[in-house]
């Protein structure tokens, strides 16, 4: 019964995730904000979750269907490596830089405010 919760939540974050790609690619951004974007508000999403399981307690199943799925599922690390790669290959080794700065900083941030704003 575990995998089901897991399964629904990442399904979920999974097509929440292709919705955003789905946005930047209709206005043709080069850059991966999408990839960048979902990995961010993953983060948030999983701190909240985090810091009102430290208040509240969620249930194992809520856990896998919130924590393990649904960001499992919406954040997206093998992209993001995949799409770095590629800057790198291309030359962009700059955009390559920032993409990587942004995404550890941001992603932090994020955890952060999420955890702070349960």
């Amino acid at each position: 019964m575990k995998f089901l919760y897991i399964f629904i939540g990442g399904g979920l974050g999974s097509m929440s995730r292709y919705a955003i790609w789905r946005i930047y690619n209709y206005f043709n951004v080069q850059f991966p904000y999408g990839t960048l974007t979902a990995n961010v508000i993953s983060c948030l999403v999983l701190g909240y979750f985090i810091g009102a399981q430290l208040k509240i307690g969620f249930s194992d199943n809520l856990k896998l269907l919130l924590m393990v799925g649904f960001c499992g599922g919406f954040s997206t690390f093998s992209t993001f490596s995949s799409e770095t790669f590629l800057m790198f290959q291309e030359g962009h080794i700059f955009n390559a830089g920032i993409y990587i700065l942004s995404s550890l900083i941001l992603c932090w941030i994020f955890i952060y405010l999420g955890i702070k704003l349960a």
